[in-house]
């Protein structure tokens, strides 16, 4: 027998699995079924004996214990189809290396998944397209328009994100940490199981499906349950299949560690998503559910669903440790259910279960905040990228001053001038847009500065004052300074209202609605973001390490700085350019560069003398029990390998975008300049950072922290 390349870890799962009675009728449905598609003897992929030994009936069984007959069949057969896909897939095109017949294959799936079912479809060529139009035509009758269309996004992901996978076992490529999570979400197909997950309990109301507390449930099930699937799979993905896509790999790779110590952190990462799960279904999904007005039947619904997607959880592990499909050998449980009632692989340490599950959940409660740590120790940042300025700089930074006095932002108590200068908003601007009129840079320098400003109003005023409440409203009022369609703007009742309403008029001038409606999403996504960070701070909780960067995207104004450097782009790149993997991998990357460079400058700003909890290298420290220097070394890793990640996806992945969307010469042009324009904002970035006061040990210790000593503070008409 081959021998396991890493003994599985002790698992977290506080939830029983349980077996749906109708296992019998799925396993022996979807076996006929299977064989009508022609996936059975013939197809080269599958015999009759290999469906057997992974039992997905089995599976879809213990993941959703609770539906009737029929609709676990009709999910079972869903089930086959997706593994049949990922087998077909992988013999016909990752094992030839066929990126151009791979392509082709993936262009004509979506042709079966119509929103309309009265729209013809193609005829079947192979028994993926053939199992996929019967599936779509008998699932989606009894689901909502809105269900359709995020199942087929997510199906549609799952599909083609295995380019990204033959993409990269073509280049020999290991992906880093936060590319691999994002990927896999796609790729693994997590979030397509959530949409059938609606489908066995109950379909999530349309008002919140988008909405931050149902999409962390959802993201944090899909990392759960493909950490998980990585533990499991490792021997036969990455030692017979040559996949590299494997989340221990990935931090094999990243850490330069042993395979068991990156199995044990995986499973320490699996872990913590579990735990952000409850905590959003404990916290965040109540509030939504008040906040958007659900009505009773909606609130049984969405919870519903949450147990639904625990089911999974516990479901999807029990599978897993019976399968022939994956290495399960000694696996351990951690299910404290497999002692009471007799089921199960093995039986629990409930002991190591409470003692591992609570010091992890302990940490993220008992940081001491305003610890001394001493100066920011800055790394040697690799940015290939050289700086250039504007030279309309100097000029640009007394105008913005006259304006922020003008605004009424420098007599609230929170900013003064010097506070302002420190900042010197107009250097970022400059390096960020080169090239940009006096005009242009000035509106740049406001937004920057408005934003800045807000970021250090929310926790200032709210923070210590533990409002809540107050900070919804607030973040309300300013969504209300944005009118889409003419409409009047509310009266403005402080500084920060008063700056939006004036930026949003000059900036939105000449926008189309579609324009000014992206624009004022990005901006309430921002918003939103710093009610997340208050919600921490009055938890006492650091996040951690997956949330906090996905969540810091928002916090740093990600959205508005890619809104407002596509507004001038044009009809000549479509918008399904923006939307494909690559160019979102190119952004993110860029993103990610940029706010691990705030983190590293801010470090002593913000855990010192702010008390601040939302700081990458404190979330490292956090997680794995490192001191600063380790978790500084962690956190300059990932930025560089997220640098090399901007580097390798603009040299070698956007020409294949521009070819698989037959782009114009001039359309291509617009986007090797929007490269240019991210590596102007992080190179802009970086130097503004290594110039400005702000963040110096120097000026830190010169002033006095919180509100001005010589002026009471200016509180907002809604606190």
């Amino acid at each position: 027998m081959t021998q396991q390349p890493f003994e599985l870890p002790h698992f977290y799962m506080p939830y029983p699995a349980r077996l749906n009675p109708h296992v019998d009728e799925a396993r022996a449905h979807s076996t006929a079924w299977a064989r009508q598609m022609g996936m059975l003897e013939g197809s080269g992929i599958w015999e009759q004996s290999d469906l057997d030994a992974h039992d997905y009936g089995l599976l879809c069984a213990y993941t959703h214990p609770e539906c009737d007959g029929p609709a676990l069949s009709l999910i079972t057969d869903w089930y086959v189809w997706v593994f049949f896909f990922d087998d077909h897939f992988l013999e016909i095109f990752k094992r030839t290396q066929d990126r151009a017949g791979g392509k082709a294959y993936l262009d004509r799936l979506p042709l079966f998944m119509p929103m309309d079912l009265s729209t013809p479809m193609p005829e079947p060529e192979n028994p993926v397209e053939a199992g996929l139009a019967d599936l779509w035509t008998r699932t989606v009758p009894v689901m909502s328009a809105d269900w359709r269309r995020r199942f087929a996004v997510a199906t549609e992901h799952l599909l083609n994100e295995s380019m990204w996978e033959l993409s990269n076992i073509n280049e020999g490529r290991i992906a880093n940490p936060v590319e691999y999570i994002e990927m896999r979400r796609k790729v693994g197909g997590a979030p397509w199981s959530a949409g059938l997950v609606e489908y066995a309990t109950a379909e999530v109301p349309a008002s919140v499906a988008g909405t931050r507390p149902l999409r962390v449930l959802m993201e944090t099930f899909s990392d759960a349950v493909h950490l998980r699937n990585d533990l499991f799979s490792y021997q036969r993905e990455v030692e017979d299949e040559g996949e590299l896509s494997n989340g221990v790999l990935v931090l094999e790779t990243f850490f330069g560690c042993t395979t068991q110590e990156a199995a044990d952190t995986v499973n320490d990462v699996l872990t913590s998503r579990l735990h952000q799960f409850e905590h959003t279904a404990l916290t965040e999904v109540p509030a939504v559910a008040l906040e958007k007005g659900l009505s009773s039947a909606e609130v049984a619904a969405v919870a519903k669903y949450t147990q639904g997607l625990q089911d999974w959880q516990s479901g999807g592990h029990e599978w897993h440790m019976r399968s022939s499909r994956y290495m399960n050998a000694r696996a351990r449980t951690t299910s404290p259910w497999e002692t009471l009632t007799g089921r199960g692989t093995s039986a629990a340490d409930v002991g190591a279960l409470l003692v591992a599950a609570g010091a992890e959940r302990l940490r993220a409660y008992t940081h001491v905040p305003f610890q001394k740590v001493g100066p920011s120790v800055l790394p040697d940042f690799h940015m290939p990228f050289r700086n250039q300025l504007s030279p309309h700089l100097a000029e640009a930074r007394p105008r913005l001053t006259e304006w922020m006095h003008r605004m009424g932002m420098l007599q609230e108590g929170v900013w003064d001038e010097d506070r302002l200068a420190a900042a010197d908003l107009p250097l970022c601007a400059a390096g960020i847009d080169p090239d940009a009129t006096p005009e242009a840079l000035d509106l740049s320098s406001h937004w920057l500065a408005w934003g800045t400003y807000a970021d250090d109003y929310y926790p200032l005023v709210y923070g210590a004052r533990r409002a809540l409440a107050a900070a919804r409203l607030t973040t309300q009022r300013l969504s209300d300074c944005m009118p889409l369609d003419g409409e009047q703007a509310l009266v403005p009742a402080n500084g920060m209202e008063r700056g939006l309403i004036d930026l949003w008029a000059r900036t939105t001038a000449e926008m189309t609605p579609e324009q000014r409606g992206t624009l004022k999403d990005s901006v309430n996504v921002m918003t939103e973001s710093w009610v997340w960070e208050l919600g921490n701070q009055l938890h006492h909780r650091v996040p951690d390490p997956v949330d906090y960067l996905e969540m810091r995207r928002a916090t740093f104004g990600s959205d508005l700085t890619m809104s407002l450097c596509r507004m001038g782009h044009g009809p000549a790149v479509p918008p399904e350019v923006y939307r494909s993997g690559p160019v979102r991998a190119l952004e993110n990357a860029a993103v990610d560069y940029a706010c691990l460079t705030n983190d590293v400058f801010s470090y002593q700003k913000e855990i010192e003398y702010e008390g601040e909890i939302h700081n990458a290298i404190l979330v490292v420290q956090n997680f794995f029990g490192v001191d600063y220097p380790t978790a500084l070394r962690v956190v300059h890793d990932l930025m560089t390998q997220r640098m090399e990640q901007f580097e390798h996806v603009a040299a070698h992945e956007l020409p294949v975008v521009y070819d698989d969307f037959d782009l114009s010469e001039e359309a291509r042009e617009i986007m090797r300049g929007y490269v240019t324009d991210l590596q102007n904002w992080m190179s802009g970035i970086l130097h503004w950072h290594r110039t400005v006061d702000r963040y110096k040990a120097e000026h830190l210790a010169g002033r006095t922290h919180g509100f001005l000593p010589d002026r009471a503070p200016v509180l907002p008409l809604v606190g």
